[in-house]
């Protein structure tokens, strides 16, 4: 069966790996031939969010590198999404319903249809977020 898309792609820190994580990347990967996964590398995560993620950067790529869903992983240096598209020139960038209405996406999403792509929203997995994860682990052994 011939997908939607040949090339996806989509970005994030990939922290506390989770069913969230898995569900838009195997949602992804049922859109597209071929799915390029963006990791977030440990500066840009300090840089943004002024913390450094729990699980390295490398240990996240390792983990999403093994899922079979995904065909390559990249590092992520920037939260550009339109030099994103540029560089690794995908049809579609997939990303959690959550952002729906965030300016960046509807700027990233003018462009790409400018350019021959789009943005896809997947559907976001309400009961669980790595923000979720690292609240309960510091209630249990406390920070």
């Amino acid at each position: 069966m011939q997908k939607k898309y040949k090339r996806g792609y989509t970005a994030g820190v990939y922290d506390l790996f989770h069913i969230g994580h898995l569900n838009l990347l195997k949602k992804a990967k049922e859109q597209c031939e071929y799915l390029i996964v963006a990791v977030s590398t440990d500066e840009l995560v300090q840089s943004y969010k002024n913390k450094k993620p729990v699980i390295c950067y490398e240990e996240r790529k390792a983990i999403v590198e093994a899922i079979r869903y995904v065909d390559e992983v990249v590092p992520q240096e920037s939260r550009d999404k339109i030099a994103a598209f540029e560089k690794y020139r995908f049809d579609v960038m997939f990303v959690g319903d959550d952002w729906k209405g965030n300016d960046v996406f509807e700027k990233t999403d003018r462009y790409m249809r400018d350019h021959g792509g789009c943005v896809e929203y997947i559907p976001y997995t309400t009961h669980i977020s790595s923000t979720l994860l690292k609240e309960v682990l510091n209630q249990i052994y406390g920070r």
